[in-house]
């Protein structure tokens, strides 16, 4: 406004001057033709302003005379603005990302509990698709009538647990509603299946050793207070031989449970550890020397053992899960039945130790459960066999902490082929030993 009036006070001191030396026409001619030009001068910045305001965020042009002080500090604060702007949208965005990565399943709903948005996790854990599904009820998605129940409410203090079956599978799936905003509510998801199925693993470890430890110490207290309640000279020597020798076995059955369970948590507690190079033959042959005692002549062995295949690991280690594939063939192989031990370099590389037998055999619902602490296919026969219903569990933890895989290849009334496979990683180069 100031140049503006400036140029004003100019053209007419201007015409005065050219009107007092000239004549009065010509002073107010110079006046006219001044302010005609400022006119026009306006009208040229004007159509610049014009222009640059249908591309406002681009710089405004260099000079548009009295204009400039306008559009200067409004370009100024238009810059500031969308700089904010561009940083409060990674700031969006950031928490979008943060949100997508997380853990837990994360659904919006508004104050009709319809679904505005959702994580990729939550996606899994309901099999809700947010292009499809946005805008409907998240009762539409979450059918379970606990969790209409549980939504109704005007709290919620804690989550609800629901089983859901996604992808064929059950699920167990922690869910926590919680408002946020202003009538606007957040869903949290967790998939809790592996915790559940640690905590019924964990309930039925507890049930099993006690249910284990409990036989063998009811069949001890009973023979001792028959010896108690009964006087001595009542008693034949050899019917008192017998209690005793039954009572050792018993005893002797809890003592392998406990060094079963001993040699499970040093397994589970320890690291591991590269070890050393074991002559894995050496550790075969002795077990097979304990298996024959074990099968008293009942079963036919077949070997084929490489005698210069050595690998890095524990040797104790390993001779505990080499014995523990061999008794159990021994155990349910019937008389006359064929038990063939493998220790060999397959052609990927690998070492492999396999045990196959023509026993009985598992069911194919079986198998997936064979290597869980004390589970038994059958409990009778596996009591009447000797068996601890730990050594598979401790074979596999063995494998486990030696890089190897254990695989089960059976069918019922067929026989089964027990395979503990090496890396090559775990090998030793013969002579290097």
């Amino acid at each position: 406004m100031q140049k503006t009036l400036i140029s004003l006070g100019a053209w007419i001191l201007l015409g005065w001057a050219v009107g007092e030396w000239i004549n009065p026409t010509t002073g107010w001619f110079v006046l006219t033709a001044g302010l005609l030009g400022m006119i026009l001068v306006s009208g040229a910045q004007l159509s610049q302003i014009r222009k640059w305001v249908l591309h406002i965020h681009t710089p405004p042009p260099p000079s548009v005379g009295p204009w400039d002080e306008i559009l200067a500090p409004i370009y100024r604060q238009l810059r500031k603005d969308r700089l904010e702007i561009e940083e409060l949208n990674r700031h969006v965005a950031g928490i979008m990302l943060a949100a997508e990565a997380l853990p837990d399943g994360a659904i919006t709903l508004n104050e009709e509990m319809l679904v505005t948005w959702c994580n990729k996790t939550a996606t899994e854990h309901t099999g809700l698709n947010l292009e499809t599904d946005r805008g409907f009820s998240i009762f539409n998605i979450l059918r379970a009538p606990e969790f209409h129940e549980y939504a109704q409410q005007s709290k919620w203090p804690e989550p609800l647990l629901l089983h859901l079956v996604r992808n064929d599978q059950n699920r167990a799936i922690l869910v926590q509603l919680t408002p946020y905003g202003i009538g606007q509510y957040l869903i949290v998801t967790r998939d809790v299946t592996q915790l559940e199925k640690l905590e019924t693993t964990r309930k039925d470890f507890v049930a099993n050793v006690s249910h284990e430890l409990r036989t063998p110490l009811t069949v001890l207290v009973g023979f001792l207070e028959t010896l108690q309640s009964i006087p001595a000279e009542h008693i034949e020597p050899e019917q008192r031989e017998h209690y005793l020798t039954l009572m050792i076995d018993q005893a002797q059955r809890m003592q392998a449970i406990v060094a079963d369970l001993l040699t499970l948590s040093t397994l589970e507690s320890s690291p591991s550890v590269s070890g050393e190079p074991v002559n894995m033959a050496e550790i075969i042959h002795t077990a097979l020397n304990q298996a024959r005692i074990l099968s008293k002549d009942q079963h036919v062995f077949v070997e084929n053992i490489a005698d210069d295949l050595y690998i890095q690991g524990n040797a104790s280690e390993l001779a505990s899960a080499v014995s523990n594939l061999l008794t159990n063939a021994v155990r349910y192989t019937p008389k006359d039945g064929t038990i063939t031990v493998s220790w060999y370099l397959t052609e990927s590389g690998r070492a492999h130790y396999s045990v196959q037998d023509t026993g009985i055999g598992v069911a194919a619902q079986d198998i997936p459960r064979l290597t869980e602490r004390f589970y038994r296919v059958d409990r009778g026969r596996s009591r009447a066999t000797g068996g601890t219903g730990l050594g598979l569990a401790i074979t596999k933890h063995v494998a486990m902490r030696h890089n190897a895989e254990l695989t089960i290849n059976s069918r019922l009334g067929a026989g089964s082929l027990f395979t503990l496979a090496f890396p090559p990683s775990r090998l030793v180069v013969p002579g290097n030993q």
